[in-house]
């Protein structure tokens, strides 16, 4: 057990810091910080000392010079089991830095927002906080080193039981350490890779696809029980589980394409959806959550079944006593209202999933393996489309009521699986039909699953993820009912299905953008 004197606090993400500082407080290690991090930990009441006092050099440059000092690395790297390296400090007045807690620049996220500046993301490249990491990790025999919140309570319990850690953490720790410093300079290297390159011009892909990322958390399962699997990287940065079974692969991306489908919505109006093996099954809008929810079940009351449910705004108690009905795997949603979290939490296999922040906004790309040591890169499919941006191709223009079903559809059928056909009101789907290797297959399972729910498609619209290849796909939504479609444009033939809209009298708009999702 490697007992702890003296701890060098420095953080850009401050969750969970102040809480961990006061054991560390409690237990009359010595706190040493930095800048912001040493003037919150003294807002909440703590006795903090400055690294500029243990090193006698100020912070100078804008805060881009204040750890890099031989007394912080000395204080970190030197073993206490050489006598050689005993001396050394001594002579030189360097004490011993116990235990480090350090997390970096929000670099990654920087860049993932829109038109980021470069000189923004450079301030954003953590120089000091790396090198502490290191030293730190490399002598993981004596300093206990933290850079991920998620590990504050397990030092903390350790501290507070012993006055130190055992060897066993600080060595899991240290391997955390090198996977976060690592999976970081891939993305700086990414980016400045995209912005110096060859392709910088275009913003094409990087040179080089550099992807580490370290391990989060144990899966039941992979796809299958016989299958092992595990989850790597940020998630929970932007996902946290607050009830029920641990999670499986096939929940990871269930859930994670309900959240990115249910944010396409905007939270000023309730909008909920239901998914099965990452397909929308449901999704419905109305004036209350339970209102949306009991749209978005019509659509087929088989499906939900051990499905998936995304909320746009936090769940109340009226929607969760409705979802309390059925057998869901997982809910999903911003927040849970306390006597909605209580219902739900009665279930104890029913995963509760709060969203912490927009999952789209973690990156702006998505990497996928190809087998046989090889990667797909390409850029997310974050586009979506305007009343303004749409062409009308038809004599008749959509009625206000059809334009608004026609952009509700677009969000949803942009996240089913190709061949893709929603058939849609203006506040809820009626019909979905998924993975076709004929368009006009998946129209028709659509129109049939419209009649199992007993949902008349007269006056709905048809959307499309890609463009009828043939005039066949719009006739067949015509004879159900349909009155308007949407669709990407770009066929051959598209003057011919433009035609016979218009012997049926249909409105159709060209959205120019495709949505194939495999």
């Amino acid at each position: 057990m490697a007992k702890i004197q003296r701890a060098l606090l420095s953080v850009s993400d401050k969750t969970g810091l102040a809480a961990l500082a006061q054991v560390l407080a409690g237990a009359g290690i010595e706190l040493l910080s930095t800048g912001g991090t040493a003037r919150h930990l003294r807002e909440q009441g703590l006795t903090v000392k400055d690294i500029s006092d243990l090193t006698g050099f100020p912070e100078i440059l804008d805060g881009r010079l204040k750890t890099l000092h031989p007394k912080v690395h000395g204080g970190l790297l030197y073993r206490r089991d050489l006598p050689a390296h005993e001396s050394a400090v001594g002579e030189h007045g360097i004490v011993p830095i116990d235990l480090v807690v350090v997390n970096l620049y929000p670099f990654e996220y920087t860049v993932s927002r829109p038109g980021v500046a470069l000189e923004e993301a450079i301030e954003n490249i953590d120089i000091g906080g790396p090198a502490m990491l290191r030293s730190a990790a490399k002598n993981h025999e004596s300093v206990t080193v933290v850079t991920d919140p998620a590990d504050y309570a397990e030092v903390a319990a350790q501290i507070q039981a012993a006055g130190g850690t055992t060897l066993e953490l600080r060595r899991r720790l240290a391997a955390k350490v090198f996977c976060r410093t690592g999976s970081y300079d891939a993305a700086i290297a990414a980016h400045l890779s995209k912005e110096f390159g060859r392709l910088a011009e275009e913003k094409g892909p990087p040179e080089i696809l550099a992807v580490r990322a370290c391990h989060a958390q144990g899966l039941r399962h992979g796809e299958n029980p016989h299958q092992r699997a595990a989850l790597y990287g940020r998630f929970r940065e932007y996902y946290r589980q607050l009830h029920g079974k641990e999670l499986s692969y096939n929940n990871i991306l269930d859930l994670t394409s309900a959240a990115h489908l249910i944010l396409e919505f905007p939270a000023d109006r309730p909008t909920l959806a239901i998914l099965k093996h990452m397909n929308p099954c449901g999704v419905g809008r109305g004036g209350t959550l339970k209102e949306a929810w009991e749209k978005a079940l019509a659509t087929d009351r088989q499906a939900p079944f051990g499905g998936i449910i995304a909320a746009n705004q936090p769940l109340d108690l009226p929607c969760a006593e409705a979802i309390a009905e059925i057998f869901s795997e997982v809910v999903v949603a911003p927040d849970f209202a306390p006597d909605a979290l209580a219902l739900l939490q009665k279930k104890k296999n029913l995963r509760l999933i709060r969203i912490l922040k927009d999952p789209r906004q973690a990156d702006g790309w998505e990497v996928r393996s190809a087998g046989a040591g090889s990667y797909l890169w390409e850029e997310r499919d974050s586009r979506m489309i305007a009343a303004g941006e749409l062409k009308v191709v038809t004599r008749r223009a959509p009625t206000e009521s059809e334009l608004e079903a026609l952009l509700f559809g677009w969000r949803v059928v942009k996240h089913v699986k190709s061949n893709a056909i929603v058939y849609v009101a203006a506040d809820r789907t009626l019909g979905i039909g998924a993975g076709q290797m004929s368009r006009v297959d998946s129209s028709r399972i659509a129109v049939w699953k419209a009649g199992e729910a007993g949902l008349p498609l007269e006056g709905s619209a048809i959307c499309s993820d890609a463009f009828f290849p043939f005039p066949d796909g719009l006739v067949a939504a015509s004879e159900a009912g349909a009155t308007a479609a949407i669709e990407p444009g770009g066929s051959i033939r598209d003057a011919d299905v433009i035609a016979a809209a218009d012997e049926r009298n249909m409105a159709m708009v060209f959205t120019g953008v495709r949505h194939f999702r495999h």
